[in-house]
């Protein structure tokens, strides 16, 4: 066979001949249609010309879907490996330290953003369920972070210029206030969904849900659901009721629109907005419907003007951070970390009561055409000698026009104040005269002006003079300490001993670094410059029957929920019982009779002392009732240059003396402080002999013969200013008040007994 008959065609089997125009391989009557319908398909591609070619077909749209799709998963993937949670923004985790009254209602915030976070087990159950119904009822139910829809629509108004748009879940919400910003962008909702979605698989829903209620805006300034309760509502987060914890959520979604206070006119959406919270909780099964239907619109109260540093905030401030650091509670830097909730001890309505009593007995008195009332500053302090709580301090007129605080400074003498503790020493001590007869209040001494002071070994050259000059003769102690006569205490802290006297006031609670708390015997003059604050410790002593315990003036410090340790206070006999109750023995008699009688204003059983300051640069009066210890003082300061001045003729007289305003300012005080309290009445065990039947009458010298340099009297003009200087006399031009200085008495004496210095000393109050 041949090679040319390989590539014959078979043959049919049937013998039949190929159909005109077929192909080999075609199936018989097959092949005209098949060749037409490719031919047809082909023709309808060749139709798509001009502008139809631009129109992709559906395999190419498909393609290109599944490319972006693909493009952006790989993209997103991406994403979400190179962004990590960042750390928190300074924003968000700011905190302004808050001080309050022992009520908890607030004294001052000391930083720009008002934010006190809390733990979420503070929030009222209702309260949560109120913000989950307005902001995202699935929170807990729903495990995804996002919410795809809402961030796509968000999204797309903003790249149309469509403005905000809510509906993100409480997850994206508190990552754009806790890690990222407000800046409306398309970059900052995709970093908020990835930090999101990783946010939700690190934290419990509990952990994100506590963030975002310490981070969110509720409007007037209150950053979290705490800071809220306080600025509408006046109360701590704990405290708010069902419907005002769904009013403050429907502030979330427009904080300053739904302020039904600050714009009565959106009442009705407000009111809205709120129905809309309780109904969701009712849908939620969290509200009964019963309980919906009686639910009242809880209107917020009015707003309140920024808790500043101003009148007496700013002074209590001061005061309680030096405490904290003092005490070493909280140093400065780390108080200066914020967050801190500080609940002091003091009474607002005693603290309300002091600010009256000072307006209306020293400020309302000055007079901007005299030059003198210009310099008057006042402070004061005041105790409950039982526990050692603060209970009301009086810093100055402002903190923001006077920086320094009149009740903590320690730059003023105490002037007379300061004798009460020489006799308490005596008592102590046992202490004998020099002649060996044992000190009481009955014990008699020479009153005479400028007594040289006698010590062991004989005059020691310190001569003190009273006030105004005055010679009293052989007085009592008790009598001396009526009229403040410095001679006779002068010579009584030598015979008792200056360094022993040191000892007492120290133990009282007078503070061992005070300035100028020298061991001579000027000391019973007052020269120490000890605070208002200091000398209201030492007469709580006093009136605790010589209990001494360090004032309390913090009762609790929280941040972040959890409840800083604070030290426990203690108390020890300071000095006997007999000492403290014989010298309040003896101060009773100053108010019921001496210096310190316009004190009796406070209608109730209560002792004293009055003190004036060399020169007059300070006017006090320390005192205290069986429940109150109180001390006022009146002090002399140029506004300009901040220099010590005297106090003549402020309020228009020619002296201001301790019982004056300073008395008259601790009656009304202590008045108004214990209206509501039962007087009480002091129950003493005075040492031996100090009995006032026990003591010579005031015509008779100790051997019973006529006395006639003793005076009957009264103690006070109705000015306030002493019997030995009388409203309208001239003030004191030499040799009135000092008890000398750098070795000298300013007047005749140089030097001073134990050689210690004769610092300058008040006069006799």
């Amino acid at each position: 066979m041949s090679d040319e008959s390989q590539h014959w065609a078979p043959r049919d089997p049937s013998g039949a001949a190929a159909a005109p125009g077929s192909h080999p391989g075609e199936p018989p009557g097959n092949s005209g249609k098949n060749r037409k319908g490719r031919k047809d398909r082909k023709n309808s591609r060749e139709r798509r010309t001009g502008w139809r070619r631009a129109i992709p077909t559906w395999r190419m749209t498909l393609g290109t879907v599944l490319g972006l799709a693909l493009l952006l998963g790989a993209g997103v993937f991406a994403a979400y490996r190179l962004i990590d949670i960042p750390a928190a923004n300074a924003a968000a985790t700011a905190q302004s330290n808050v001080y309050l009254y022992r009520d908890g209602s607030v004294i001052a915030r000391d930083g720009d953003v008002n934010r006190e976070k809390v733990k979420l087990s503070q929030v009222p159950p209702t309260v949560r369920q109120a913000v989950l119904a307005a902001e995202d009822r699935d929170f807990y139910s729903d495990d995804r972070a996002v919410d795809v829809k809402a961030m796509v629509r968000a999204g797309w108004n903003t790249v149309t210029g469509k403005g905000k748009q809510g509906g993100s879940t409480i997850t994206q919400q508190y990552v754009k206030n806790y890690y990222l910003g407000q800046e409306r962008t398309v970059l900052r909702k995709a970093k908020e969904a990835i930090i999101a979605v990783k946010l939700n698989r690190e934290e419990t829903k509990d952990q994100i849900f506590e963030g975002y209620l310490n981070t969110s805006y509720f409007g007037r300034n209150a950053y979290g659901i705490q800071a809220a309760a306080q600025a509408y509502y006046g109360k701590n987060v704990e405290e708010l009721t069902t419907a005002e914890g769904a009013y403050l959520a429907s502030l979330l979604n427009a904080p300053s629109a739904y302020d039904v206070v600050a714009h009565p006119g959106n009442r009705p959406a407000a009111q809205r907005r709120w129905d809309y919270v309780l109904d969701g909780m009712v849908k939620e099964d969290w509200l009964d419907a019963a309980e919906r239907a009686t639910t009242d619109f809880p209107t917020p109260g009015e707003a309140k003007p920024s808790t500043g540093l101003s009148g007496q905030r700013g002074y209590i401030v001061q005061a309680v951070e030096d405490y904290l650091d003092r005490r070493g509670i909280l140093d400065e830097k780390t108080l200066a970390t914020g967050g801190y909730r500080i609940t002091t001890t003091l009474d607002k309505p005693k603290q309300d009561a002091f600010v009256k009593a000072v307006d209306a007995n020293v400020m309302s008195r000055t007079s901007a055409e005299r030059k003198a009332d210009r310099n008057v500053r006042v402070g004061g302090a005041s105790i409950v000698p039982a526990t050692g709580e603060v209970v009301a301090l009086y810093g100055g007129i402002d903190y923001t026009k006077q920086y320094v605080s009149n009740a903590t400074r320690r730059d003023y003498q105490v002037g007379s104040v300061f004798k009460p503790f020489v006799l308490t020493s005596a008592v102590v001590n046992d202490s004998t005269t020099q002649d060996g007869e044992r000190i009481t209040p009955n014990t008699v001494y020479d009153g005479d002006n400028k007594r040289m002071v006698v010590g062991v070994q004989g005059p020691t050259d310190y001569a003190p003079a009273n006030e105004d000059d005055v010679d009293y003769g052989d007085i009592t102690v008790r009598t001396a300490t009526d009229k403040s006569v410095n001679s006779v205490y002068a010579q009584m802290a030598q015979d008792v001993g200056p360094g022993k006297v040191r000892d007492t006031a120290v133990a009282l609670g007078i503070p061992t670094d005070t300035p100028d708390l020298t061991a001579s015997p000027s000391i019973a003059l007052g020269p120490a410059n000890a605070s208002v604050l200091d000398m209201a410790e030492a007469y709580a002593t006093l009136a605790d029957h010589g209990r001494h315990g360090r004032h309390v003036l913090v009762g609790k410090v929280t941040k972040d929920g959890a409840e800083i340790q604070l030290p426990e206070r203690t108390t020890d006999q300071a000095v006997s019982r007999e000492a403290a109750d014989t010298t309040t023995a003896v101060l009773r008699s100053v108010v019921e009779g001496g210096t310190g009688a316009a004190a009796q204003a406070v209608g109730r059983p209560a002792a004293g002392k009055t003190g004036t300051a060399e020169e007059d640069r300070a006017a006090w009066f320390a005192g205290y009732t069986p429940d109150l210890a109180t001390v006022v003082a009146v002090m002399g300061q140029n506004p300009d240059t901040g220099a010590q001045t005297p106090l003549y003729g402020a309020f228009g007289l020619p002296r201001v003396n301790g019982g004056g305003a300073p008395a008259e300012t601790w009656a009304a005080y202590t008045e108004a402080a214990l209206r509501s309290s039962p007087a009480q009445e002091f129950e003493l065990e005075t040492a031996p002999g100090s009995d006032e039947e026990d003591e010579p009458r005031p015509d008779e010298s100790p051997d019973g013969s006529t006395d006639p340099s003793s005076s009957s009297e009264p103690a006070t003009t109705p000015s306030g200013a002493t019997e030995s200087n009388p409203a309208g006399s001239s003030p004191p031009t030499s040799g009135t008040d000092t008890g000398g200085t750098d070795g000298t008495d300013g007047t005749d004496g140089t030097g001073g007994a134990d050689g210690g210095t004769n610092d300058t000393a008040g006069d006799g109050g």
